[in-house]
């Protein structure tokens, strides 16, 4: 059974309203489903098309980090740290920090 946000969001984006903040949503939408392939792509495209924005950074990297693309999940973290960093946002700068931890964990075992 399709997730009915998820449904909303594509029905949305089929719609011509392609934004950032769509994507986002997409994205998260399909990361808490587990649908980490597709969560990556609309959040690529998010970043792309808004590059200040430190949650979908943060975001693609959990996505990447998921799907056992470390190298990927690293570049992303790496971005969204600092654009976390330039604007302040605190609260995304601890949470990258640690996921950047956990990568640096995995690739010691």
């Amino acid at each position: 059974m399709t997730n009915p946000i998820i449904a909303r969001l594509r029905a949305q984006m089929e719609e011509g309203r392609d934004s950032p903040l769509l994507r986002f949503g997409l994205g998260s939408a399909l990361f808490n489903d587990k649908a980490y392939g597709e969560a990556a792509e609309h959040l690529q495209i998010c970043v792309r098309q808004m590059p200040d924005h430190s949650a979908a950074w943060k975001l693609l990297g959990r996505s990447r980090m998921a799907l056992g693309e470390r190298d990927l999940a690293r570049e992303a973290f790496a971005s969204g740290l600092t654009v976390a960093r330039e604007k302040g946002d605190k609260q995304v700068e601890r949470e990258i920090e640690v996921f950047l931890k956990k990568l640096d964990r995995q690739a010691d075992n």
